[in-house]
């Protein structure tokens, strides 16, 4: 079952320029009920990486539930949709606090902090 928080692993390819490439463990950040309705075809994902980033666009994700197998850092700024048959496999969930830190910084590279608080 896809979720909001899924773990999933994703091909990325084909890239341009600086774009997160290949086939890595990515976050599902789209809503619930766009997730689970049909009529659209694509997710919201934010990729991650074994590099650490500093600042609220980099927070870090812990090996265990997530189904991670190391500390990763989910990359923000690299935000994307993709369509849901690109997903290859989900393997963990992230936690609230980790989802929290994922949605500050959502909110801050889409400009939405003044209007959520």
């Amino acid at each position: 079952m896809l979720e909001r928080g899924a773990v999933v692993l994703l091909e990325l390819d084909p890239t341009i320029g600086h774009e997160q490439r290949g086939v890595r463990p990515c976050i599902v950040v789209s809503d619930p009920d766009v997730i689970a309705d049909q009529r659209f075809p694509l997710v919201a994902i934010v990729p991650m990486t074994g590099t650490p980033g500093e600042g609220a666009l980099y927070p870090m994700f812990q090996p265990g539930r997530s189904g991670l197998a190391k500390t990763s850092y989910a990359l923000i700024d690299h935000l994307r949709s993709v369509d849901k048959r690109r997903i290859r496999r989900a393997f963990g969930v992230v936690s609230t606090s980790e989802i929290d830190a994922l949605d500050d910084g959502l909110a801050l590279f889409l400009g939405l902090r003044a209007k959520l608080t």
